[in-house]
Order: C-alpha cells, then structure tokens, then sequence
C-alpha cells in the first residue's frame, strides 16, 4: 500500500469523527459526480456468466444480508438487529473482530447459531494494516485461522474491504466477501463488475467462493452521501433482480439507530433498513433465495463442481494466469459459414480473430471482402479460411461514393452468397458492418435456415455525424437510423464493440438481450503480455518518448496532443512526440503546424509500420496517447490502442468519455478532459515526472486489459455461436473470474466505518 493511506491509518485513531466524516463528504461529492455512471450501477456487472445454472429452486435472484461489527456499539445492538430479521423472516451473517476492541462472547455466538444466523470472521484487529507487509500476513493468517476454525465460521471480510486475493489464499474458508460489483467510495475502489458469485483457486487446486457485495453500504448511503430514503437500495435491487444476481448488502449495526427520537449524527434511523425489508418481502416474495453467505458458497461448490479445472487466479499486482480451457476442439466441424466484410480481411483484425475462431472450432468459413490491390487474387486460404475479393477498393470520398460502393459491395455479396448457398447450405452468416445494411446479402441463407450475426464495429449515424457534419435531425441521419434498425430486426444475434455502443443500439433499435458485446482488443500473438515491473526505470537524461499510432484523422486529434507538447515544453524540455501511421492531408497540415512553431526537432512521424513494429516502437516509449477531440464519436469509441499499450506495459494518457470508463476505473488509466489541451498537457507532465504513481496506475490498467483479452472473449463468442446453432451447452465453457486490481492510487479518506 502507498505511503499516504499508511499514514491516514496511523492518524485515525487522533482524528474526530467529526472531521473525518466532513472530509469523507467533500470527497465523496465528486467521486458520486465522477462515477455517475458506474455507481450505484455498473452495466457491465450485470452479465450472466455461461454455464450459469440458476439459483436454487428456480428462484430468480439471490437475497443475503451481512453485518460487520465495528465497536462496542455495534455489538450492544446484534440482538435487536437479530430479533428486527427474524420477525421479518429473514437471517443473516454477523461478522465480529476477532482482536480489535471488544470481545464476542461465546453466549452471543451460540445464541446466533441457534436462531439460524451465522458468524464469520472479520478482519484481525480493523486497523487497516492488514496486508501492509507480506511477510507478517503469514502470521496473521495463522491467528485468523484459529478464530475461523474456533468459531466454527465459513468465511471471511476484511476490514474497509482492503484485498489481496494472494494474500487470501491462505486462509482456511470457505469464502471472502471484501469486495464490491462497484464501489468509488472504498479505499480500494477496484469493483469485480459482476453481481454473481464466482471462484477463486489456490495453487494447490482448492479454493474458495467469493462474494462480493452488490447493495451500497449503508455507511455510504446514509452517513456519507446522507441519503433520507432507501431508495437507491430498492432502484439497485429492481436492476439485480431483472439479471437475476446475487443482491448482497452489508448493513452495520454500529450506526443503526434503535431509538427512533433520538438519532444520534453517527447512525441512520433502524427504520430505513426496515422499510428496504419489507419492500423485499411484499414485493418480490417467492421470487428469492434468502440465504446465509456459507449457504450460498456451499451451494455454488456443489453446483460448479468443475470450477476448479477452469478457475483464474492472480498475483496481488492483479495480473492473471487462466486455466480455462477452450471450447471443445470441432464442436462446430462439418458446418458452414459466410462472412462478409467490407474491408480488407487480411489486415483487418476483428473479422479475422473471429473467423479464425470460427474455423479452428471445426466450421468451414467463407469470407467475402474487399480487393485490396490489383495483385490479390480472387481467392486466397488464409489461416484455413477461404478468403475471395471482390474487385472494389475502398476509397474515401463524398457521401455519394461510399453509397455507391456499398451498394455495389451488397449487390455482389448476395449474389455470391446466393449462388453459394445450394450448395453449402450455411448454417451461419457472420456480417461486419460498415454499412449495417450488408445484412440482407444473406436473405436466402435466411430463408435456407442459416442464422445471422451483425456485428457492429461503429454506430454509423454517430460516424457520419462526425465525418461529414451531419445535423443530428437530418434525413441522413435519419435515414441510417432507420437502416440501422430494419437490419437489426432482420438478424438473429447482434455483436458489438462495448458498452457504450451497447446503450446506443438498445435505446434505439435492439433489445438489450440479443446483444453481445466483444470488445477490439489487440492480437496476443503479435502483443504478448509484458509486465510493466519487467521495465527498467527511465533515464531522466534521455528524451522523455510519448507516442501516438493509428489513423491520422482530425476526430483522432493528434493535433492537439502536438499542442499539449507546446505548452508543456518549458517543464519537460526533453519531451518528444513519436507518430507512426500513414500519410494524410490532416498529417500535412499537422507537421505544418510544428513547423511553424519550431517543434521539429521534437516532433517525428515515423510512417507506418507493422503490428510487429509498432510492438518494437511501444516498447521504446514512455507512454502513449490517446488525444481524441470531443464529438458523437469519440464520446462512445473504446480505442484497441489503450489496450496495445497495456499489454506491453506502458502507461495510456486517455479521455475521459463514456465508450472508456465503462471499463477503466479513475485510477486505472492516466485521463483527461476529452478534447482540453490544457488538461491533456498537465497529464503529459504527470507521466513524466511522478513515474511512482504511473507505474501504479499502469498495473492497474493490466490488470483491466487481462480481462478482456482476445482467449477470453473468444468463448462467449463461440458460446454464443453455438446456442444460435442449437448446440449442446457441454460445448461452452465457463468466463473468466473478473480481476481483483491492485490498492488504489489517489486513494481517499473513503473507509473509514466510524
């Protein structure tokens, strides 16, 4: 942990509550602002893992209450938060310190147990020091052991939800709830982004269940943020139980104010959990499992009874080691499928992992795309996969010309697809937009029985919007919305690029359930993990490198990351801009630009290159960038190059927008306002000269990319292929456990319970 959350620990015992909860206020203000997307709901936590068996009894969501005993306070008032469940009819787990400032009784413990409440462990002593050294963990995990086994307790939580899943391991328990689908408010405010329940293994091929919290705590809601409703209890549940999660709340008796007339400033009045209660059982009775946290992990071993083949584990830096296993090898052997795809196949990387996906699972795959130059034959097998090209070359123009050479692309894909049908009979046809509306190449496919996939790389209303200038309200615009919506309605399954794009399709043309979202994320391959601790620390003598690569379009604003370089110049004197990427008319006027303001010397386009050199040219760098302007675009885009750069182990300077921050938390990425130079270069100057704090935030942003590589979205994707086929579900395996990240970085006074 940093040394400034050390010695916030070391000062709290001398602080007033009254100061740190002001403090926790002002914090907490902005950090509600920050993440009003992801807090208290985070979409991307919502999504069902494959193979989910479903709670017991058919039930549709799992209901589990928890309490974390903090002082003497809370202790006095187990028995009347106890007696207020059971007349309710609800129970519930009671966690006690096993060292801190009191001491649970045996009497107490007993009269939990025998009223069908549980008793888990929480933390050691509550001090926050927990996992401060390694070497002494080991010790502490002997003497929490002890409590667990003389308590007779499944699981475990740790003090202000401080986590170290390597440290974890050696705790003899069943399970460990110290985390969160979503929570800003914590001191490690990393979420797991799933409201299910999901495996956690030991290198000696044990494990345990976690659970993490998905409900708000109440010290948040009530003291914090001061809510006087539980309302957002009641939005937060009505949103777990339509994805029929796990709504797991963690209410502390040391701020639950009995004495209705007299609350005191530290606690919330008994009446809001009670009112959260009773709106649970009059609204949704027989349609929950109300179980006890060691009920749900028993339950979920036994169920999951594989889990321990497939399971991920990490390493503290939140770096993860996958076991698991792909798809059944030919589990699609002897079917046919067609993509098509109005681009280059060769050098373009979505529609080629996907199809090589595709292929390797047994199918035959025909692809129909673009002739990229006069050289290329008619047809080609790349990789196994049957690869014809048509004689159109893509080019930029007006409006006019991309209608006709779509147009002219349609008309030849359904005609080959046609003519090809009778005798392949496909079973599946894969389409990549741009333009949405190549979907209906495949109606006779359709109409033979093949199943459709669209998938959606650019929302193309939100595209041309920025390309071109369109007025939001145009016939253009409204054109392409209504295409975008027939060809929705005509496919069987749509596939986009992330969450963003997901909301966008939803809202306007598709059911959120027919959409899948597999994000562009870079060739393993080519970019082979580099941990960010393998690199040397920077030279201050040598040159200071920032990089940008990609497409040299004004919406990409390299522009402004040349500005950012300007103002920043006089405090990084050494500073340099590297370009790789093709030659264009926004280029020329850009290098015209740093002509004019003597820049140089510091400013080099390097042309393009290879992905294999662009691994080479990451690797020399310090950091990247992603210096977007603000438009419709931009706001929703999840750029491949934030993920290019991670997997190699260098620190992205990003905006933030929308299309990125449903994935990367505040600290796990270097952001800036989308489209402020000012602001885009102050962060230039951070990642040069705070190389302690980057190096933190990069291994966070690792610790993301793990998550959503290409090994890992490859299942949903053929999963997902396969329920359209109507395969077997023995063919799909399980996803991945979402990640733990490492301690935060602008860490704030977010825990403090009392």
């Amino acid at each position: 942990m940093i040394n400034s959350k050390r010695l916030y620990y070391r000062l709290k015992p001398y602080i007033p509550w009254g100061v740190r909860i002001r403090l926790r206020r002002m914090l907490a203000d902005r950090q509600r602002r920050l993440h009003a997307h992801t807090w208290p709901i985070n979409e991307a936590a919502g999504e069902i893992p494959a193979r989910w068996p479903g709670w017991p009894d058919g039930k549709k969501f799992a209901f589990v209450l928890t309490h974390d005993v903090e002082g003497f306070e809370g202790l006095e008032k187990c028995r009347q938060l106890m007696q207020l469940e059971r007349e309710l009819g609800f129970r519930s787990s009671f966690n006690f310190i096993p060292e801190g400032e009191y001491r649970v009784s045996p009497e107490l413990r007993a009269e939990l147990a025998q009223n069908g409440f549980e008793v888990g462990v929480h933390d050691l002593r509550h001090d926050g020091k927990l996992y401060w050294r390694r070497e002494e963990f080991s010790e502490n995990a002997r003497s929490i052991n002890h409590y667990v086994k003389a308590w007779g307790a499944s699981g475990f939580r740790s003090g202000f939800m401080l986590h170290d899943r390597e440290s974890l391991r050696e705790l003899d328990i069943q399970y460990d709830a110290s985390t969160f689908d979503t929570d800003p408010f914590e001191p490690q405010p990393d979420g797991v982004r799933t409201i299910f329940p999901f495996w956690v293994s030991r290198p000696n091929g044990s494990g345990y269940v976690e659970l993490p919290y998905t409900l708000p705590q109440d010290s948040t809601m009530f003291l914090v943020l001061r809510e006087t409703t539980s309302d957002i209890w009641k939005k937060k549940l009505d949103w777990i139980v339509k994805r029929g999660g796990m709504a797991l709340i963690n209410v502390h008796p040391d701020y639950v104010g009995f004495d209705r007339a007299r609350i005191k400033p530290a606690e919330f009045s008994v009446a809001l959990y009670e009112d959260f209660l009773r709106h649970v059982k009059e609204n949704y009775e027989g349609q929950y499992w109300q179980a006890l946290p060691r009920e749900v992990a028993k339950w979920y071993r036994e169920t999951n009874s594989d889990t321990t083949r497939w399971a991920a584990s990490e390493t503290f830096s939140g770096r993860l080691h996958s076991s698991v296993p792909s798809p059944e090898e030919n589990s699609l052997k002897g079917k046919s499928a067609a993509v098509v795809l109005y681009s280059y196949y060769a050098s373009d990387p979505r529609p080629r992992r996907e199809a090589e996906a595709l292929g390797r699972a047994g199918m035959d795959v025909d692809v129909i795309c673009l002739r990229e130059n006069v050289d290329e034959p008619w047809h080609e097998i790349i990789n196994g996969i049957n690869v014809f090209h048509v004689p159109l070359k893509r080019r930029r123009g007006g409006k006019f010309n991309y209608v006709f050479l779509y147009l002219s692309f349609l008309v030849s894909s359904f005609f080959l697809l046609t003519a090809w049908s009778f005798k392949k009979r496909y079973r599946l046809v894969h389409v990549h937009n741009m333009p949405d509306f190549l979907v209906f190449s495949g109606l006779i496919p359709k109409l033979l029985g093949a199943k459709i996939i669209l998938d959606l790389h650019d929302p193309m209303p939100e595209l041309m919007v920025t390309i071109f200038g369109l007025q939001e309200k145009s016939f253009g615009v409204r054109l392409l919305k209504f295409l975008e919506k027939i060809s929705i309605g005509f496919v069987d399954q749509v596939i986009t690029v992330n969450l963003a794009c997901k909301k966008i399709f939803s809202a306007r043309s598709c059911p959120p359930e027919k959409i899948l979202v597999l994000m562009n994320v870079p060739d393993e391959t080519i970019f082979k993990f580099r941990d960010e601790r393998d690199y040397e620390k920077r030279n201050p003598a040598k040159p200071f490198v920032i990089m940008y690569h990609g497409s040299i379009v004004e919406r990409n604003g390299l522009d402004l990351a040349v500005e950012a370089l300007k103002l920043c110049r006089e405090k990084i004197p050494n500073a340099e801009l590297r370009i790789y990427g093709a030659t264009t008319t926004f280029l020329d006027s850009v290098m015209d630009y740093v002509r004019k303001n003597n820049l140089s010397d510091v400013v080099h386009h390097l042309g393009a290159k290879t992905l294999d050199e662009i691994t080479v040219a990451i690797q020399d760098c310090d950091v990247g960038i992603i210096p977007n302007r603000l438009n419709a675009f931009t706001e929703i885009n999840t750029p491949t190059r934030i993920f290019e750069y991670l997997s190699l182990g260098k620190p992205v300077i990003a905006p933030r927008a929308p299309g990125i921050t449903d994935y990367f938390g505040a600290e796990d990425l270097i952001f800036f306002e989308l489209g402020n130079v000012a602001d885009l270069a102050k962060k230039i100057e951070f990642a040069c000269t705070q190389p302690d704090a980057v190096s933190e935030i990069t291994q966070r942003g690792q610790a993301i990319y793990q998550t959503q590589r290409w090994s890992r979205a490859k299942e949903s994707f053929l999963n997902r292929v396969g329920e359209l086929l109507g395969l077997s579900r023995e063919t799909r395996s399980q996803p991945p456990v979402p990640p733990l990240k490492p301690v935060g970085l602008f860490e704030e006074i977010s825990a403090d319970k009392k």
